[in-house]
C-alpha cells in the first residue's frame, strides 16, 4: 500500500511541476509586450551612464535620482539595470 501511495504522490508532483512550468512560460511573452523601448529617452541614457559608472567602481546604485514623472523614473531604472548588470 505504501509503494502505491508513493508512486501516486510522485506522479502528482510531476504533474504540478509541468503545469506550473507551462504557466510561467505562457506568461513570459505577455510581459515582454508591455516593455517599452526607452533607448532614445534622455533619462534612459542617464541611467545607462550611472549604471556603467557604478559597475566600474563596484557600487550598488550610488546615485539615487528621483523624477516627477513615473515614466521618466522607469526609463532611468531600465537604463541603469541594463548597464549595471552586464
Amino acid at each position: 500500500m505504501n509503494l502505491k501511495q508513493c508512486v501516486w504522490i510522485g506522479v502528482m508532483a510531476l504533474g504540478f511541476g509541468i503545469a506550473g512550468g507551462t504557466a510561467r512560460v505562457a506568461a513570459s511573452p505577455a510581459q515582454e509586450q508591455h516593455e517599452q523601448d526607452y533607448s532614445k529617452n534622455k533619462n534612459y541614457q542617464q541611467g545607462m551612464r550611472d549604471g556603467k559608472d557604478d559597475f566600474a567602481h563596484n557600487r550598488d546604485h550610488f546615485r539615487k535620482r528621483n523624477f516627477k514623472v513615473a515614466d521618466d523614473q522607469k526609463a532611468y531604472e531600465a537604463g541603469y539595470q541594463s548597464s549595471h548588470h552586464k
